[in-house]
């Protein structure tokens, strides 16, 4: 019997745990009885009774596995560490607590994957939401796809199943701050979409504040594209360009018209501080592109600290 790893990070949804955990359980009691369960929940440091249900659920069912981190690490970081926890044959690496992604979907993805597909990915076809936040994550994704290399539709999330071995190819990407959403995508693998309806969360409060959402979208940026990093360095020769452009443009209305465009000593500086500026913005696009490529390697530190494991 094949077994399905689903994992759940949670902070602060007491309020929404046990029914997460029973949806779960009723898919694999009814339409996926063929294969054995393995639900891996990620606290990250809740302060509610969020730890206190997980106990006794993990106490009644030897099926649920635990992860208590020593603090708040980050949504992102604590739901890679509990898919690289996962033990099965398949992941679905993120199911939230609040099920805003349907748990309907998923017999769905584990008979795409049973045919041989290794990533079956989730389309967010219609979001529950305001009008100016579906904008503004259309802009980024938008954004996000033109400038990387990858190519992930629009509307993917974190709600993939993905094989066993698509879990040891993102093992051996080694990122601190994985953005995992499109990590399968840099991994390779055959895919395929399947379109749903995101609803809004219907109990609880969102911990997902706009500080994080921002935190979340650079590091999206920075993990996959080196793009902002040489538009800096494209738009510091550019206007050391333009600056000589402009001071030979001067050069020859002086010499034509025996004028300046400014008085005296002006368009020397100005033309001095374009230039200069160019060459310091083209300096630290080149000095960036280095900088990048250390970091990249040197960065080894564990993606979280764990205070306890239940049921591993």
């Amino acid at each position: 019997m094949k077994t399905i790893s689903i994992v759940t990070p949670c902070y602060n949804e007491d309020a929404n745990i046990r029914e997460c955990h029973a949806a779960i359980r009723a898919l694999f009691d009814t339409e996926l009885k063929a294969y054995r369960r393995e639900h891996v929940f990620c606290d990250n440091a809740s302060t509610d009774r969020t730890v206190e249900i997980l106990r006794e659920i993990a106490a009644s069912d030897k099926d649920v596995k635990v992860i208590l981190n020593a603090r708040n690490f980050g949504a992102m970081r604590s739901n890679y560490n509990g898919v690289m926890a996962a033990t099965g044959d398949a992941v679905l690496l993120f199911f939230p607590a609040d099920m805003q992604d349907p748990p309907e979907l998923i017999p769905q993805m584990v008979a795409h994957w049973a045919q041989g597909v290794e990533v079956v990915y989730g389309v967010r076809e219609i979001r529950e939401e305001s009008a100016a936040m579906r904008m503004l994550r259309r802009a980024y994704y938008r954004l996000l796809t033109s400038l990387s290399e990858l190519s992930s539709p629009p509307g993917v999330g974190d709600f993939q199943l993905v094989d066993r071995k698509v879990v040891e190819a993102m093992r051996r990407i080694e990122d601190a701050y994985p953005f995992m959403r499109m990590m399968t995508f840099e991994c390779g693998f055959t895919s395929r979409g399947l379109p749903y309806r995101w609803v809004a969360r219907r109990r609880g409060v969102s911990t997902n504040t706009l500080k994080s959402l921002v935190d979340q979208g650079l590091n999206g940026l920075v993990t996959n594209t080196l793009a902002p990093l040489r538009l800096l360095l494209f738009c510091g020769f550019a206007l050391a360009a333009l600056s000589l452009l402009y001071a030979f443009f001067n050069l020859v209305i002086g010499l034509i018209y025996f004028q300046s465009l400014a008085a005296p000593g002006v368009m020397t500086i100005i033309t001095a501080v374009f230039f200069f500026g160019g060459v310091q913005l083209f300096s630290i696009g080149v000095l960036a592109e280095y900088v990048l490529a250390i970091y990249a390697q040197v960065r080894r530190k564990p993606v979280v600290f764990e205070r306890e494991r239940l049921n591993f």
